[in-house]
C-alpha cells in the first residue's frame, strides 16, 4: 500500500474481487463509512470493502430515501476506494434515476476506483431495504436499468450486482425468479436483500446459479448468520454495511453523554483509540521519513529569517 493511494490498480482490484467470488471462500465485505475505517477493516484482514448508501446517507445527517446524489456517492466511494489495496463494493441504489443515469452512475463510479456496484430494484426513490413499505418496479424495468449499466461498463472487470427487494414485496419465489432474470440480463453478482432466515438463503442458494451476496445488517429483517453459516449454504459474499457506523454513533452518543454529566470525558479515556495507536493506522512515521528524505529542510533555530533561509 503506498502513501497516498492503492499499490494497485482499479483493474488488478476487480480481478482480484471477481477471483474472491469464484474462490469458494466466503468473502467478507464490512462497510467503511471513512477511508481510515477502510484502513482498519484492511489491517483485520477482510477480503474487500462495502460503501453503504444507509449510511452515506446517515452520515450527511439524511434518512436512506433516495435523497444522497451520484456525486456524492462517489466522492465518498472514491476516496475509501484508493485507502487501501482491497476491492470496494459500492452502493448505486436504484441509479440515482432512469437507465440512462445507470449507464452514467457505472461509468463514474468506475473511473472513482471501486471495484464494483449493485443497483436495486425498488421504485425510485427507494427505501431503506429491511422498512416496510418497499415497492419494486416491473421486471422489465429492473432489466432495461440492467442492460444499460452493463452497456456502459468500459472495464470488464468490473463487476455488475443486482439487488432483488422483491422477498418483502412478492415473495421469496418471485425474487428468485427475478433473479434468474437478472443473472441472465448480464448481473455478475446477486444481493438478495431482506431473506428470512437460514433457509430462505438455502433456497435462494439452490435455485440461482450466479454468485450470491447476503445482507448482514443488524436490527433488520434477517436472521443474523455466522459466517460459517453463510460459507455452509454456498454464499460467496457477506456485507456487514452498517456495523461499524452503528459501533462508532453508540460511542460517540454515550461519549458525549458522559462529558454533558461528569463534566469531564477523564473517564472516557480507556475506552479511546490512543493517539499513538491512531498514528500507526496512519503510518504518521511513513509520512514524515518521506518528508525528511525529500526535503530535510535545516534546523528553525538556525534559520534566522527568510533571508537566511533564501541564502542557504
Amino acid at each position: 500500500m503506498s502513501l497516498f493511494s492503492s499499490a494497485i490498480s482499479d483493474t488488478e482490484k476487480r480481478r482480484i474481487l471477481r477471483a474472491g467470488l469464484e474462490s469458494g471462500t466466503l468473502q467478507r465485505w464490512p462497510g467503511a463509512f471513512s477511508p481510515l475505517v477502510a484502513k482498519l477493516i484492511a489491517e483485520v484482514g477482510f477480503e474487500g470493502i462495502y460503501v453503504s448508501g444507509a449510511v452515506l446517507s446517515a452520515d450527511l445527517g439524511l434518512p436512506d430515501i433516495g435523497l444522497t446524489t451520484l456525486t456524492e456517492v462517489a466522492t465518498r466511494g472514491g476516496s475509501i476506494a484508493r485507502a487501501t489495496d482491497l476491492p470496494t463494493l459500492v452502493d448505486a441504489d436504484t441509479g440515482f434515476g432512469e437507465p440512462m443515469s445507470a449507464a452514467r452512475t457505472v461509468a463514474t463510479l468506475e473511473d472513482a476506483g471501486s471495484a464494483g456496484c449493485h443497483l436495486e430494484d425498488q421504485v425510485n426513490p427507494k427505501r431503506c431495504g429491511h422498512l416496510d413499505g418497499k415497492a419494486v418496479v416491473p421486471v422489465d424495468d429492473m432489466l432495461r436499468r440492467l442492460a444499460a449499466a452493463v452497456s456502459a461498463r468500459r472495464d470488464p472487470e468490473f463487476v455488475i450486482c443486482a439487488r432483488t427487494d422483491a422477498r418483502a414485496v412478492e415473495g421469496i419465489d418471485a425474487a428468485i425468479e427475478r433473479a434468474k432474470r437478472y443473472a441472465d440480463a448480464g448481473a455478475d453478482l446477486i444481493f438478495t436483500e431482506a431473506l428470512a432466515d437460514l433457509g430462505d438463503f438455502e433456497r435462494f442458494r439452490k435455485a440461482v446459479d450466479v454468485p450470491l451476496l447476503a445482507n448482514m445488517t443488524e436490527f433488520g429483517k434477517s436472521e443474523l448468520l455466522t459466517s460459517d453459516q453463510l460459507r455452509d449454504v454456498g454464499y460467496n459474499a457477506v456485507i456487514y454495511p452498517v456495523t461499524t457506523f452503528r459501533i462508532a454513533m453508540g460511542a460517540v452518543e454515550r461519549g458525549l453523554r458522559e462529558i454533558d454529566s461528569a463534566g469531564t470525558q477523564s473517564g472516557l479515556l480507556d475506552d479511546m483509540q490512543h493517539r499513538s495507536r491512531l498514528y500507526e493506522l496512519l503510518r504518521y512515521a511513513d509520512y514524515n521519513d518521506l518528508d525528511t528524505d525529500l526535503f530535510n529542510w535545516p534546523d528553525s533555530t538556525h534559520a534566522g529569517s527568510e533571508t537566511t533561509g533564501a541564502q542557504q
